[in-house]
């Protein structure tokens, strides 16, 4: 007879489920010393509440100082938590509130999507929000639009007030150019800096590069003002500024309403102050200087101002480092051949601080045209499911939030009115009408920010709807690519973040981010 041994089952291990990986995000938008103690604060709470849940394993703390919520670009450390998560590195994420997470509508969501395509929620611990359990986006939009709005009225109070110190001249510089200290808001000479601001403007009149200059100062081991390499660019931008005769000009850049700087080439107002503070340069070598500047530029077909100077090539300012939010720089590589290449500003600068290599100019165009024919060859599944989502989104929930908020308005118009009548017939005392008639004026100022926040959702998203249909317009039509198209990536691409050296993604100006491999 055959023997029949039994084994069971080893359960233990198929029982334990693994524990959630809990992460937390924390932001403050100045470094003063208040907000510091509130950071500590903040950091000091998520490790004790994340390591006290038995059921919860501490994936790390994530904190940006000192830093705006208006772009998630310049936040290194949001930037390295959403690459955590990409890695499956993280589970589950604490945030304080939606203003410390972001101030800006647009990205909020954005970054919301795509977190929980990851699978991956986010607790608002002061607005109660988990992402998770979410209906809707509604609401997360709306508060993320009142902190939008905060944000846009700190601004505007700050730019008002700044704007009447550029008028009267009481502006106090905060941050000096090389060779000046700011001192209580004054620029005071720094005699061994000015000596090297001299002597880079005798090598100019003498005859040499701006590269050649910056050779020789990197090779003596002299920093910049911020402790970094010298370049041909930096020292092209430093000779042009007037502070080194003496002169001022305010409001030489602005931010728009989406927070983007930009030079100043007449949109707004400036404001010139002669004799400021004492001078470095005299005004002939100054003036001289600009000369062999311009000469130099018209040279090499280039004029200052241009667009063609100031973005040169199809991918000039639009590459963003995955690792540390800065932008990639144009290289020539010299190995046996020459190859054009982009590199990280903070890797050319100190490869400590960011280790992403330099990527071949052709690979990214390579990458642009495999994402574009993809494109074009898939438009109806999925570009044209895009389009009728977001005109869904736009009329079904944006327009009838806003008919709710409007009956809400006209009710509480009728409320204030019946008050009035009450009190005018004797039927209300004066304290008690005025108690409520201000919490009804209350409620219909919050109403009120609530559908302008909503308007603005609806707009944003309108604006992603004709770029959606153009991409859609263009792919319908359009043959697949055979080379590179500097004019199509213009018109389609805003920006192209660089994960690492085998994957890059291309965000849309229609709002969705296209991952790409690159191919070696």
């Amino acid at each position: 007879m055959k023997t029949v041994t039994k084994i069971n089952p080893i359960t233990s291990d198929f029982n334990e489920k693994p524990k959630l990986r809990v992460a937390a995000y924390c932001r403050v938008s100045t470094d003063s010393d208040d907000q510091l103690a509130s950071l500590e604060a903040q950091v000091s709470h998520y490790k004790s509440t994340i390591k006290s849940n038995p059921v919860w394993e501490f994936a790390g703390i994530y904190c940006d100082e000192g830093i705006t919520g208006t772009k998630k670009e310049k936040r290194p450390e949001l930037l390295r938590m959403v690459a955590d998560c990409e890695n499956r590195k993280i589970d589950f994420i604490f945030i304080k509130s939606i203003s410390r997470f972001s101030r800006n509508t647009a990205d909020c969501l954005e970054l919301v999507r795509k977190l929980l395509s990851l699978g991956i929620y986010i607790y608002f611990e002061k607005e109660n929000i988990h992402t998770g359990s979410m209906e809707s986006e509604l609401m997360l939009s709306i508060l993320s639009g009142l902190a939008e709005n905060e944000s846009n009225s700190i601004a505007e109070n700050n730019k008002w007030s700044i704007q009447k110190r550029f008028q009267n001249g009481t502006y106090k510089i905060a941050s000096s150019p090389y060779g000046y200290n700011a001192v209580n808001g004054e620029l005071i000479v720094n005699e061994q800096q000015a000596e090297i601001v001299r002597f880079i403007f005798s090598e100019i009149l003498s005859g040499k590069s701006l590269h050649t200059i910056a050779k020789q100062l990197n090779q003596r081991s002299i920093p910049t003002k911020k402790g970094r390499q010298w370049s041909g660019a930096t020292l092209r931008d430093m000779v042009c500024n007037e502070k080194y005769i003496g002169d001022v000009i305010f409001q030489k850049t602005y931010s728009d309403s989406q927070f983007k700087r930009h030079h100043n080439n007449g949109e707004k107002d400036q404001y010139l102050i002669k004799n400021h503070h004492e001078a470095i340069i005299s005004h002939e070598d100054f003036e001289a200087v600009q000369l062999v500047i311009e000469q130099r530029g018209k040279e090499k077909g280039l004029n200052k101002g241009d667009s063609k100077y100031q973005n040169r090539y199809p991918f000039s300012g639009k590459i963003i480092c995955g690792q540390c939010g800065r932008t990639f720089k144009r290289r020539t590589n010299s190995n046996g051949r020459k190859q054009i290449a982009w590199c990280c500003t903070t890797h050319l600068e100190n490869i400590g601080k960011c280790s992403m290599k330099s990527i071949l100019d052709i690979d990214f165009e390579y990458a642009f045209v495999t994402m574009i024919n993809k494109l074009i060859f898939s438009h109806q599944t999925v570009l044209k499911p895009l389009l009728i989502g977001l005109r869904g989104v736009n009329a079904d929930d944006g327009l009838a939030s806003i008919h709710d908020i409007d009956k809400k308005l006209a009710e509480n118009a009728e409320q204030q009115h019946l008050l009035v009548s009450l009190m005018t017939k004797g039927y209300l005392d004066r304290p008690v009408y005025k108690k409520s008639n201000n919490n009804l004026l209350q409620e219909a100022e919050r109403l009120l920010r609530q559908k302008d926040a909503i308007n603005r959702l609806l707009q944003s998203g309108n604006q992603h709807l004709s770029e959606v249909s153009a991409l859609l317009h263009y792919a319908t039509k359009a043959t697949m690519l055979k080379r590179f198209d500097g004019a199509v990536f213009d018109q389609f691409v805003n920006r192209v973040f660089v994960y690492s050296r085998a994957e890059i993604g291309f965000e849309m100006k229609c709002g969705i981010t296209l991952k790409e491999r690159l191919v070696k």
